[in-house]
């Protein structure tokens, strides 16, 4: 025979509630208790997908920007017009127009006076537009020393913005409303190299 632990009242066997105060009869299994490991997802799991989600959508966008480059990269490639004679190369296409390894071409275009006797070299010389800029660089040769070069370009270019010069270099930045010319002097074993780079930003046309 039972009693109920919390009135002292008779129990029949089996019983799982007191009769009279219905409380618990003791050795009756109780609720299961949820272990805590198992109760429901904290906010973790949520801040994973979260990441997830994140590092996805940057990969697609990826993969998408690396597509349109190389597709515009394909357009131009496909409309751009290549001539080439000997070693002179010149492209045109949608964004402008390139052409390299045409030094007397440069030396006619860059605009600033060449020193008298120097050579216009080949390698070096560009000739490009983009974007209504025109640049024209070219490399020259001179059997003069380097300070005799100095003085030539300093006399045509009395208003430098920058000027350097000492046995080792010279260098000569004239900028004005359309030019950036830029000079740039070295010692060589013969000589000096003369390196002259003009870029000119082209007036817009007006309506």
């Amino acid at each position: 025979m039972a009693f109920c632990n919390s009135c002292g009242a008779t129990l029949d066997a089996g019983t799982k509630f007191c009769n009279k105060c219905g409380a618990v009869v003791s050795g009756t299994p109780s609720a299961p208790v949820v272990p805590a490991s198992a109760a429901a997802p904290t906010g973790g799991s949520s801040a994973l997908k979260i990441i997830l989600i994140v590092v996805a959508v940057i990969v697609v966008l990826g993969i998408l920007g690396v597509a349109t480059v190389g597709f515009i990269g394909y357009r131009i490639a496909k409309t751009a017009h290549v001539t080439q004679q000997g070693d002179r190369v010149k492209i045109d296409s949608p964004l402008g127009s390139f052409s390299a390894n045409d030094p007397e071409q440069a030396a006619k275009d860059v605009g600033v006076d060449v020193y008298p006797g120097a050579q216009a070299q080949k390698d070096g010389s560009v000739d490009m537009t983009i974007a209504g800029i025109h640049t024209v660089a070219v490399v020259f040769q001179s059997s003069d020393a380097i300070d005799k070069v100095c003085d030539f370009y300093k006399t045509r270019f009395p208003n430098a913005a920058v000027t350097t010069s000492d046995q080792s270099h010279c260098n000569l930045v004239s900028t004005d409303r359309k030019n950036t010319i830029t000079i740039n002097i070295e010692p060589t074993g013969d000589g000096s190299k003369i390196q002259i780079t003009n870029v000119t930003k082209k007036a817009s046309s007006s309506n």
